[in-house]
């Protein structure tokens, strides 16, 4: 049973990071990873609180570059979890982000913003995330 819930629902990057994390937990690593992460966490959680404090929501790039063609990268995990890094502060301060079609760069390709929001923010980050969906012009019989 365990090794049909963990093989057939992930794949192959699911499990990668999943591995990455199981190591870096490990004996001889946990006191050297995981506390200095919790600290980081922290931190981050406070500086969202600060910004929280002045505004309803944030806006942000979803990954650093456009979307690149589907399974292009899949043979490069260093520059998969690159394109995640801006997804990354929200996930560790426990909060909500959506990410919502922006339009596409120079490349054609699609480009993502992300509406984030404080915990139990949802509501007004749904709002937000529609409003920035509705401002950009379709896409639909683009070819």
């Amino acid at each position: 049973m365990y090794v049909a819930t963990r093989s057939a629902g992930f794949g192959p990057e699911v499990k990668r990071r999943i591995m990455l994390g199981t190591y870096a937990l490990s004996a001889g690593y946990y006191d050297a990873y995981y506390g200095k992460a919790q600290k980081v966490r922290t931190l981050i959680i406070r500086d969202f609180e600060a910004a929280y404090r002045s505004y309803d929501v944030l806006l942000s790039p979803t990954s650093p570059t456009t979307a690149f063609e589907l399974g292009t990268k899949t043979s490069d995990p260093l520059t998969m979890y690159l394109n995640d890094v801006c997804t990354i502060p929200s996930n560790l301060a426990g909060h909500p982000a959506a990410s919502v079609p922006f339009g596409t760069g120079d490349d054609g390709l699609p480009v993502g913003v992300q509406v984030l929001a404080p915990a139990l923010g949802e509501p007004v980050m749904f709002q937000v995330a529609e409003v920035l969906e509705a401002a950009v012009p379709s896409r639909r019989g683009a070819s």
